[in-house]
C-alpha cells in the first residue's frame, strides 16, 4: 500500500544520510517515477526532504530532523532495537528488518556507532551454516500463522523413529535450541517437538482449527524430555577436561579439588545420552557413585573395546615395539586404562 510506503521511504531517510531514487525504486520495486511522487507527497504533508542532484545525489532530511519518542526512553528504545535485531538475525522475516530500521529512526543520529548502546547483543544462529534450521523455523512460523497440518518423520530422544502429523501452535527457543509446540494427532495432546529431531518436514495443505494450547509454564520439562527418573550422581574429572566440564554443567554442581581435578555431583536419567557423554570423556572422568552407574559404564566400556581389539591385534602397526615385554597389545593397554577409571581400583 502507497501509505506503507511513504512511512517506509521516511523511516530511511531518518536512518541514512542520503538515499539515490534509484535505491528506492529497487527495495520497494516500484519505479523511480513513482519514488519521485511519493517524495513529492512526503514534501507537501511537511516532511522536510531536501534533494540533490550529481553523481552522489539522491534524497535526505533536513539535519536535526526527528520522529517523536516521547513514550520511549533511549535506554528503552535501545533494549528494543537489541531484541528486534537478535530476532532478525534467526528469522530473517522482512518484518523485523523493517521494524530494525524504524526503532533505529527514534534513536536518532550517532546511536549506531561502535560502542554505543547496553553492550549486549543477541544473536540466536549457531556457529557455521544454519539454512536448515531457518528454513525449518520459517516453515513451521507459516504453518502456525495459517492453520496448516504438517507431515514430519521424528527421531525422539531414545533413537525411536516416528511418523506425526501436527497441527503447529508456535516456535519456541528455550536455551539455544529450537522447538515447536503442536497438537500431535498421533497423541491426541499437546507435545514439544525438537527441531534438530525434524528428520523431514512436509505440508499437507490440510487446514485445522486452532486449539488452546497449554502454557509453557505448564511443562515438566524434564519429564517431557525423558519420563526416566533421576539419579544422584558423582564424577570426578582430570585437569585435562576441565573447560569442557564448565561449559557442560552447571556451575553450582561443580567442585574443585587441591589436586587440580574437578568433582561434579548433580543428577541424570540413566539413558543412552547419558552413558555416551559419560564415554565420550574417555579416561578423564571417573564414576565415584553409585555404584550401578559404575558397573554400567564398565559393561559399555568393555564392550566397545570388544568390538575394536580383535581389529587392533590383528593390525601390527598398532602393537608397541616394547609388546613383548609386557605381554599385552595395544588393545589390552587401552582395555586397562579405561577399566581401570570406571572400577573400584584405588
Amino acid at each position: 500500500m502507497k501509505i506503507d510506503r511513504l512511512l517506509a521511504i521516511t523511516i530511511l531517510l531518518l536512518n541514512r544520510r542520503r538515499i539515490s531514487a534509484g535505491e528506492l525504486a529497487e527495495r520497494f520495486e516500484v519505479s523511480t517515477k513513482t519514488v519521485y511522487r511519493d517524495i513529492e507527497t512526503l514534501c507537501r504533508a511537511g516532511i522536510p526532504i531536501v534533494s540533490h542532484q550529481g553523481m552522489s545525489g539522491g534524497f535526505e532530511l533536513m539535519e536535526r530532523y526527528t520522529i517523536g519518542r516521547q513514550m520511549l526512553s533511549s535506554g528503552e528504545i535501545e533494549a528494543l532495537r537489541t531484541a528486534v535485531k537478535g530476532a532478525a538475525s534467526v528469522l530473517g522475516d522482512r518484518t523485523f528488518a523493517d521494524l530494525t530500521e524504524k526503532v533505529q529512526a527514534l534513536l536518532g543520529s550517532g546511536s549506531g556507532q561502535e560502542g554505543a548502546g547496553p553492550g549486549v547483543v543477541f544473536d540466536f544462529n549457531p556457529w557455521g551454516p544454519n539454512g536448515m534450521m531457518r528454513g525449518q523455523v520459517e516453515i513451521l512460523r507459516q504453518a502456525a500463522r495459517e492453520a496448516v497440518r504438517m507431515d514430519i518423520r521424528y527421531l525422539n530422544m531414545n533413537g525411536l523413529e516416528s511418523r506425526r502429523l501436527i497441527e503447529p501452535s508456535m516456535l519456541l527457543m528455550k536455551g539455544s535450541v529450537w522447538y515447536v509446540q503442536a497438537y500431535c494427532l498421533l497423541r491426541s495432546e499437546f507435545r514439544l517437538f525438537r527441531l534438530s529431531r525434524i528428520l523431514e518436514l512436509r505440508e499437507t495443505g490440510e487446514p485445522f482449527l486452532p486449539k488452546p494450547a497449554p502454557t509453557l509454564d505448564g511443562y515438566a520439562w524434564n519429564d517431557d524430555w525423558n519420563p526416566l527418573p533421576r539419579i544422584e550422581v558423582s564424577l570426578r574429572f582430570r585437569p585435562e577436561v576441565r573447560i569442557r566440564v564448565t561449559d557442560e554443567f552447571n556451575p553450582a554442581s561443580i567442585e574443585e579439588t587441591e589436586d587440580g581435578s574437578v568433582r561434579v555431583h548433580t543428577s541424570f536419567s540413566r539413558d543412552e545420552w547419558f552413558y555416551g557423554m559419560l564415554l565420550s570423556y574417555g579416561d578423564k572422568v571417573t564414576v565415584e557413585s553409585p555404584p550401578e552407574v559404575r558397573s554400567e559404564l564398565l559393561r559399555r566400556a568393555r564392550s566397545l573395546i570388544a568390538a575394536y581389539g580383535a581389529d587392533a591385534d590383528a593390525d601390527g602397526s598398532d602393537r608397541s615395539g616394547s609388546e613383548g615385554a609386557a605381554g599385552k597389545s595395544v588393545a589390552d593397554r587401552t582395555s586397562d586404562r579405561v577399566l581401570e577409571r570406571v572400577s573400584d581400583r584405588k
